[in-house]
């Protein structure tokens, strides 16, 4: 029993004794059972929700401009992610996808990859999997301009 829990419990016991009707104790404990239970549930759906892996940071940037070459792809999330099972495709500007590999390397929280790219319009269409089994997607659009 928490602390916090344990002291709800002592003011409910101490206020049935100072309370003359029984009736008026036993709508304190359900009034402040209800609070309880409201808490709890508000406690457990925000764990729940900070579970989805959220885009946080990308290279590219969304609506960003890279060079032409080898670019360097970082998808960066809030939460620990399956790397195995979660993807990055590569849409060209001639709308043709390419399943990029996923750096071994790669950070808990990040999905990494490569490719050499020429000037054109790309989409990145990424797809991350959280180790609570969410899956999320999302696409970052950038475009790549020749090397000056």
């Amino acid at each position: 029993m928490t602390f916090n829990a344990y002291n709800e419990l002592t003011v409910c016991i101490a206020t049935l004794s100072s309370h003359a009707s029984a009736e008026n104790s036993l709508m304190f404990i359900r009034h402040r059972f209800g609070i309880l239970l409201f808490i709890a549930a508000c406690a457990f759906t925000s764990m729940s929700v900070s579970a989805h892996a959220i885009l946080v940071d990308s290279t590219p940037k969304p609506n960003g401009t890279l060079p032409a070459g080898h670019v360097a792809l970082t998808f960066k999330y809030n939460s620990k992610i399956d790397q195995s099972r979660s993807r990055l495709t590569l849409i060209r500007p001639d709308h043709s996808e390419t399943v990029l590999p996923i750096a071994s390397d790669s950070r808990l929280n990040e999905l990494d990859s490569g490719a050499e790219l020429a000037p054109g319009a790309y989409v990145i269409r990424w797809q991350a999997l959280a180790l609570d089994g969410h899956i999320t997607r999302g696409d970052v659009p950038f475009t790549v301009i020749a090397k000056p």
